[in-house]
This record gives structure tokens, C-alpha cells and sequence, in this order.
């Protein structure tokens, strides 16, 4: 089934979300969002799907990120696209049962912020994670009010101000996915493990997932939703933003 930019199939228990870009590394356009959103409210819809997996078209890109071809500055539109990405990656999260992120390419960005929004990441041992908006002038939304609670204050801040990728042995090291595997045997061990989750009692798994994510988000997001507009409008974002479409060095004021 086609769902916007994203194939939705079951297998059992099992659904299966592919982001289906990959001439554009599956970016966030609206296509892949819409398909992320309507996916997910299907899987919880749905009383036969205990487990949900979401993975990329291709051997480049899990995600890639945001789409920011043709953005618009307007600040009252910045926040509204601010909202609608941020409800996208929040919804691995907000989905009530179990969502796996097989990692099969590149995760940066919003890319990055979609896999630790799940509950487990299982990745290739191609993957690289990054959240490089800071070489726009910009800052990862989600991940500022997550990844902190993950790999510490220290290497939060690190991976924020520097954007410098790291590779899936890393990620693995830092607690960042489960486990990595052979890039051929990706699909396979997230079939696997789902499987192992689907096995277990419905509602005990459902509510050990609430449990763990209880407390996170309120405040902290309200604040990351408010405070982006003004990066947005600042012209280090705009100078940004234009030199990476540009395929040029950036060249900041401040």
C-alpha cells in the first residue's frame, strides 16, 4: 500500500514502513511525512500489528533530513513548518506500540531525529548518524530535547555545535542503537527482534513503552517550537541554508 512518499506492507504481526525517495536520500518532503504519520495512526489502529519498522528506499539514506529546497523565511510559516515536523518525528514515540528503526543508510538531521524518536534503532553497518544543522546556522529541534537523555550532556553538545557524523560501531558504543548488523542482513534482524516483541503479551509490552517515555517532551519542545522561528530568520540561517543548496562554503557573520 502506498501512503504519500512511504510503503506500508505487513508481514503477521509485523508492519513495515519504507520512506520511498531515494533520488532524495528519503528527505522529510510532505510526501514521506504524510506517509510517517498515516502509517503509524494505521499501526495503532490496526489490533492485528503489535510492532511497526521503519527503514529507507536504498542503500544511501535511511533520511536524510529535512527537505529545505525552496524554504520559505517567513517566520509565521517557519513555525508552522517547525510543528509539522516536529509531529512527525515525535509519532514513533507517540505511537502506542513498538517502533524499529532499521537504519540502512545515512540518518541526519530530522533523519536522525525520526530513528531515536523510535524505540529501538537497529542498524547497518553502513549507517552514519548526524545532526548537522549547525552548518546551516540552525539547531536539530527534536534532538535537543532528546539526545541528552541518551548519550550524556557532553556528547549532546558535541554532536549539536560540531554536526561531525559518526559512524554505527559508534552509535552502538554511545547507546544509541540496539545493535548493527551486515548491511544484507538489516530487513532480516528487524524482522527478527519484531517478531520476538510481537511475541510477548499485548498490553504489558504497550505499557512498559508509556512507562519509559512518561516526562518526556512538555516545556522543552513548547520551547524548541517557539525558539526556531528566530534562528530561521537570523541571516546566518538564510546564508546557511543558501550555501548548502548553493554547493558552496558558507560564509557566517556572526
Amino acid at each position: 500500500m502506498r501512503l504519500g512518499s512511504v510503503n506500508y506492507e505487513t508481514k503477521g504481526k509485523i508492519a513495515i514502513l519504507t520512506l520511498d525517495d531515494p533520488g532524495k536520500l528519503n528527505a522529510l518532503s510532505t510526501g514521506i511525512r504524510d506517509g510517517i504519520l498515516d502509517g503509524l495512526q494505521k499501526v495503532n489502529e490496526d489490533d492485528n500489528i503489535r510492532v511497526a519498522i521503519i527503514t529507507g528506499n536504498g542503500d544511501k539514506a535511511f533520511c536524510a533530513g529535512a527537505d529545505i529546497s525552496g524554504f520559505n523565511f517567513d517566520p509565521h510559516k517557519v513555525r508552522q513548518f517547525m510543528i509539522e515536523v516536529l509531529a512527525v518525528l515525535a509519532a514513533p514515540e507517540n505511537c502506542r506500540k513498538p517502533v524499529i528503526s532499521a537504519v540502512n543508510g545515512i540518518a541526519f538531521g530530522g533523519g536522525f531525529e525520526l530513528a531515536i524518536a523510535s524505540d529501538f534503532i537497529i542498524a547497518s553497518d553502513r549507517a552514519r548518524f548526524a545532526v548537522p544543522e549547525i552548518n546551516l546556522g540552525l539547531l536539530p529541534g527534536f534532538a535537543v530535547v532528546r539526545l541528552h537523555d541518551i548519550v550524556g550532556r557532553a556528547k549532546a553538545k558535541e554532536m549539536s555545535v560540531l554536526g561531525d557524523p559518526i559512524t554505527a560501531d559508534e552509535a552502538l558504543r554511545l547507546g544509541l542503537v540496539l545493535k548493527v548488523v551486515s548491511h544484507g542482513d538489516l530487513l532480516k534482524a528487524a524482522l527478527e527482534f519484531a517478531e520476538r516483541i510481537a511475541s510477548k503479551p499485548k498490553l504489558a509490552v504497550q505499557m512498559a513503552k508509556s512507562f519509559y517515555n512518561r516526562g518526556l517532551g512538555g516545556d522543552e519542545m513548547r520551547h524548541a517550537i517557539d525558539g526556531f522561528p528566530l534562528l530561521f530568520m537570523h541571516q546566518d540561517a538564510k546564508e546557511g541554508i543558501a550555501a548548502f543548496l548553493e554547493k558552496r562554503e558558507a560564509k557566517f557573520e556572526s
